[in-house]
């Protein structure tokens, strides 16, 4: 993805999505947008996701699992060409009526400035990209899946981008712009591990724990509508 800014870059900006700039939760409505569309004869694959369900509330697998299994009831064996048009019209729709405006303002903000903008999210690289490239990030850090060929497989082919994975990447995102001061903005308790590593960490719209946990790490508390 090319740089929107012109000038030098004087900040490096992360960004969270799900929940940070739109308002819910983005893997969910998008599975469940195509296969109740498209694909309604596929709704009883979703029983499948119960065993890594169990599994995840008994703490014997991580989140991703879950997502990995859903992803196949959901999304497996649908061809490239079918997932980029859904992209296509899902994309747009959520950005108008599905985002905080202030998230936007703030987004439109740091491009003005010439900053560096990191879309990172635990959503997938199957609509992520198309979103960060929408509202002109200039890159993009998320759950990577596999496809066969043209037909996408599902499985998880990176480690599910949350908690201590997201620092992991934010670090090392840090590391190859050495020099800029680092902002980050994240909603959940499970994004704390990065904002505190920023020069500038914001919590946005955090539940009453994360706000309490946020303050003991000088991370900024904020509200977005």
């Amino acid at each position: 993805m090319s740089d929107s800014g012109s000038g030098p870059v004087s900040q490096l900006v992360f960004f969270d999505l799900d929940e940070t700039i739109t308002r819910h939760d983005t893997l969910l409505p998008y599975a469940m947008g195509f296969l109740l569309q498209q694909r309604p004869w596929r709704l009883p694959l979703l029983l499948t996701v119960i065993p890594s369900i169990l599994q995840f509330l008994a703490r014997r697998v991580d989140e991703g699992r879950v997502k990995e299994s859903f992803i196949k009831a959901t999304l497996g064996g649908v061809r490239k060409t079918q997932l980029d048009a859904w992209t296509a019209r899902f994309v747009p729709r959520v950005i108008a009526n599905g985002t905080f405006a202030n998230a936007l303002q703030k987004i439109a903000e740091h491009r003005r400035r010439g900053d560096y903008l990191v879309l990172m999210s635990a959503s997938t690289d199957i609509y992520v990209p198309a979103i960060a490239a929408a509202l002109g990030f200039n890159e993009t850090i998320c759950t990577g899946v596999r496809w066969n060929g043209a037909l996408l497989d599902g499985a998880l082919t990176t480690p599910n981008r949350k908690g201590a994975e997201k620092a992991r990447c934010f670090a090392q995102a840090r590391a190859q712009h050495p020099g800029l001061t680092t902002i980050a903005y994240g909603n959940s308790f499970t994004d704390l591990p990065h904002l505190q590593l920023a020069n500038q960490g914001v919590l946005v719209n955090g539940n009453a724990k994360a706000r309490r946990v946020a303050q003991d790490l000088a991370v900024a508390c904020v509200e977005w509508r």
